[in-house]
């Protein structure tokens, strides 16, 4: 199965298949601004109310901007939307990992907004990088 057939908002399909698995692109960052809840059953479920973050360009001529983000925990959306039925794996970066941020290993069979760990120094994310990998099961 090719990846790239079930993904559709693709930023560059090259460098997002390096290596293995497709590498996937944050699109939007949020910040949890009151609690969602969540009970047993399901009837009193309620959604997390979050705000979208902006991001500032270092240059106004550049292209993509960053965001600073505090120690914290925030949600990521991803410029990509996977459609299958097929569960696959979804997983940080190490390039994200090795700077102390990460996010929950998950199977998915669509991209969820995905709970991002900021370390206590913070993070500085730039729009379109590539935080999270998905893979296979038995790869």
């Amino acid at each position: 199965m090719s990846l790239a057939d079930h993904l559709t908002g693709i930023v560059h399909e090259p460098t997002q298949t390096e290596g293995v698995g497709f590498d996937l692109t944050v699109d939007a960052v949020h910040a949890v601004t009151a609690p969602g809840a969540v009970d047993f059953v399901g009837g009193e479920l309620e959604p997390v109310e979050t705000t979208p973050l902006e991001t500032v360009k270092n240059d106004p001529d550049d292209d993509y901007g960053w965001w600073t983000l505090s120690p914290g925990t925030y949600l990521v959306e991803y410029n990509e939307s996977l459609d299958t039925d097929e569960p696959l794996v979804l997983q940080p970066r190490d390039a994200l990992v090795e700077r102390g941020a990460s996010h929950p290993t998950m199977h998915v069979t669509a991209l969820p907004r995905v709970p991002l760990s900021v370390p206590e120094a913070g993070l500085h994310l730039k729009e379109n990088a590539r935080v999270s990998t998905l893979v296979a099961p038995d790869a």
